[in-house]
């Protein structure tokens, strides 16, 4: 009877400390997820505005050559007619 009842308070026992445990698993948990969830926006900014500039790099080197290759259309314009833009050289 004695040795039941302290088979039954050991069990108590663990199952208390399972539980503060798991308790303090879950606190643990909810402590750090905030800070990941920071870490993973704080990322996510730096990310988008990479892709904002590698957008405008993209975007202003298409405008490059597209402004190029009316230049050359215009120049081969007039050069059929017998004209050509003034250059001025130093």
């Amino acid at each position: 009877s004695f040795q039941r009842v302290m088979g039954l308070k050991k069990m108590v026992d663990r199952w208390r400390n399972s539980h503060t445990h798991c308790l303090w698993q879950m606190t643990l948990g909810q402590r750090r997820n905030p800070y990941a969830t920071l870490r993973m926006q704080d990322t996510m900014v730096q990310e988008l505005a990479l892709a904002k500039k590698q957008l405008l790099m993209v975007r202003q080197a298409a405008l490059h050559q597209l402004f190029e290759k009316e230049h050359q259309q215009y120049r081969q314009e007039l050069n059929q007619m017998g004209k050509a833009f003034y250059i001025e050289r130093f």
